[in-house]
């Protein structure tokens, strides 16, 4: 934790000593830019999943769901008198989800597979680069709301890039800050305790979770043809690591609700590679090791290879692999011990492996999609799931991307 605290305040201090850094405009005679719209970006995506290992229910029934999210950002610019290029963006998401397995939380109050919430998250972002130091950096504020749950959250980031701009160090730290109403299994619910149903929301319990994200990343140009990234990303988390209303069945046939260590440390690391074969194709791989302190570990591979048609028109299939073991704490339907400290039956936390394939098209012609002339791109992209763990769950997204400009 002290480090990471050491962390953010290099990070902080590194950003006053780049504004110090900054020269007056009557040494450049530069005129300032106004502020003006840059980019609006849209994006929406269905996505819809199935299987039968609902952790409400301890690891067996239903986990069909459906979710329709939507996200628009706006991005605005303006060049100041020292000739730095500030952008602020605006971004706004909604998610409209149902999930059939909260039936099972109290069939007496959720709605069976009609149940639906709504899941709000707006951020706001300020950024400034400096061509003269090659330095950018910035800060965001992120809101999320959702029935059960809120969160705030906020980010910085700072990159330096070398003169010749062939290599970019990347420094970034946040905190998101939450709090969580436990709403319980009905027949795990103390005398008087609230169903969290609307109407009923008294005497609940209001549980923190915090978290800490780092991250540091090296970007290198290695020639025309290839690009690499290699990134780190650590995270520290405190608080409610559960989920309230999550059953655990045991050998004996008794049930509690889900309990798991009040920290979680993680620790990604990543290489990101993008190689160039002439002017049509361009291969994009992925590799990521993960490690946790509840004992998961994880193998991450992905390729996409955009293969550009046309001048305007461009096909990119890609595909991702992973492969992980599960966390200490996790044992199917009723295979927990009584005397365990620690129970989850989320195949979430399970050994398993999972494939991830699909397509995109993408649209850029100069005057504009279909004619629309500051309708800069569209892009659409169908990707299908599985995971391999007990009986398997799949899923299906599409998502439509559009950038007007």
């Amino acid at each position: 934790m002290k480090k990471f605290t050491y962390t953010v305040a290099a990070l902080l201090g590194f950003w006053t000593s780049v504004f110090a850094q900054n020269t007056d405009s009557t040494a450049t005679g530069y005129q300032p830019k106004k502020l003006k719209i840059e980019e609006i970006n849209f994006v929406s995506g269905y996505y819809n999943q199935n299987g039968n290992n609902s952790a409400i229910t301890g690891g067996i029934g239903t986990e069909k769901l459906f979710d329709f999210a939507n996200s628009i950002e706006i991005k605005l610019t303006k060049t100041d008198r020292k000739n730095r290029v500030h952008t602020i963006s605006g971004e706004l998401n909604v998610d409209y989800y149902s999930s059939a397995s909260q039936d099972n939380i109290d069939p007496l109050t959720i709605s069976g597979a009609s149940k639906t919430d709504t899941h709000i998250y707006p951020s706001v972002s300020w950024s400034v680069k400096d061509d003269r130091n090659h330095t950018t950096k910035g800060i965001s504020a992120l809101y999320s709301t959702e029935y059960d749950y809120k969160s705030y959250g906020v980010n910085f980031n700072f990159s330096k890039s070398s003169k010749d701009n062939n290599r970019e160090l990347t420094l970034k730290a946040g905190t998101f800050q939450d709090t969580y109403i436990a709403i319980l299994p009905s027949d795990l619910r103390p005398p008087g305790y609230g169903s969290g149903a609307e109407g009923d929301k008294a005497n609940l319990y209001h549980k923190p979770r915090k978290t800490y994200n780092g991250s540091v990343g090296l970007s290198q140009i290695v020639n025309k043809s290839l690009q690499v990234l290699f990134i780190v990303e650590p995270t520290y988390q405190e608080g409610l690591l559960s989920t309230p209303f999550h059953r655990t069945y045991f050998t004996d046939g008794s049930e509690r609700v889900e309990k798991l260590p009040g920290s979680r440390f993680k620790i990604p690391v990543g290489l990101r590679g993008s190689y160039f074969m002439g002017d049509r194709v361009i291969f994009r791989g992925f590799y990521r090791y993960y490690a946790d302190s509840w004992g998961m570990k994880a193998h991450t591979v992905s390729l996409e290879v955009p293969v550009k048609i046309s001048p305007f028109l461009s096909l990119s299939p890609f595909y991702r692999f992973n492969s992980q073991t599960g966390v200490r704490y996790f044992a199917p339907y009723m295979q927990h011990n009584t005397s365990a400290e620690y129970y989850t039956s989320d195949y979430d936390l399970s050994s398993f492996q999972s494939h991830y394939g699909g397509m995109g098209i993408r649209l850029a012609p100069p005057g504009g999609v279909m004619g629309i002339r500051h309708l800069a791109s569209l892009e659409l992209r169908y990707g299908h799931f599985y995971r391999n763990a007990g009986t398997g769950m799949q899923s299906d997204m599409i998502t439509l991307a559009m950038k007007f400009k």
